[in-house]
């Protein structure tokens, strides 16, 4: 596993796979069964996710989230228009269901490692298809290299009943992203009846190690050496379905 070297900041409009190809080259090219894991943050970056605060009006039901939560109006009226519902909210936690079904922290809206000549006071969305920049970055890097890459864009979400962020993947592209093991044989013979592995998330955790969560300017990690033969899932498989969720 190995972070690459030599990336620049992202800007919107950035050849992003250009980017990453050139830093590949730079760390030795890449062999079958490589994973890019990527940061969400490049990715949203490169497409132009960035919204200025000063530039957005807080409804009356922002507005009054806002006081119960202590946040921002406007910060909070942003995350309303990328969620499908809140979730739960108290002081200084604001829990939705984002527009792609992410259950997480602020629509995943943040003003961490952002670059202050976007706006007078910018933010940064996630991308609008996690699964389908995944897609786009795994075909042009494949093409370019001539062999398949599988791509993964992560994020760091907090748990459940867990301390601490991880990394989980927000979309992914050629491989598995949920791993249905169910039927194959444990260490005994007997056969697996409920095993699921998520497959995509433990290599987005893998990376994270790499990559930080502060100033550490590492948003693209190479991982060698991963065997999966399963077909490609994407990484909304990774969502469990609400009518299966015992706690919504």
């Amino acid at each position: 596993m190995v972070a690459l070297p030599g990336l620049p900041l992202i800007r919107p409009g950035d050849d992003l796979a250009g980017l990453l190809a050139a830093a590949i080259e730079a760390a030795g090219g890449v062999a079958p069964g490589d994973v890019l894991v990527l940061a969400q943050k490049i990715v949203s970056k490169a497409e132009g996710r960035y919204v200025d605060l000063d530039t957005v009006v807080p409804s009356p039901r922002a507005e009054a989230l806002a006081v119960e939560t202590g946040k921002d109006a406007r910060l909070v009226e942003l995350i309303l228009r990328e969620s499908r519902r809140v979730v739960r909210h108290s002081p200084h936690v604001l829990i939705v269901e984002h527009r792609c079904g992410f259950v997480m922290a602020n629509a995943g809206i943040d003003r961490s490692n952002v670059d202050p000549v976007e706006g007078s006071d910018p933010v940064l969305l996630l991308p609008q298809d996690a699964d389908a920049s995944a897609g786009r970055l795994h075909h042009a890097l494949s093409a370019r290299f001539g062999l398949p890459l599988a791509v993964i864009v992560s994020d760091s979400f907090g748990r459940p009943w867990r301390q601490g962020t991880v990394g989980v993947a927000l979309g992914a592209a050629g491989l598995p992203a949920l791993q249905d093991l169910r039927g194959e044989p444990d260490l005994y013979g007997r056969p697996l009846r409920v095993t699921e592995t998520g497959f995509a998330d433990e290599i987005a955790a893998a990376a994270s190690l790499l990559m930080g969560q502060g100033a550490e300017g590492q948003p693209a990690v190479l991982l060698r050496g991963l065997a999966f033969d399963a077909p490609p899932r994407p990484a909304a498989d990774l969502i469990r379905d609400a009518a299966e969720d015992l706690f919504r």
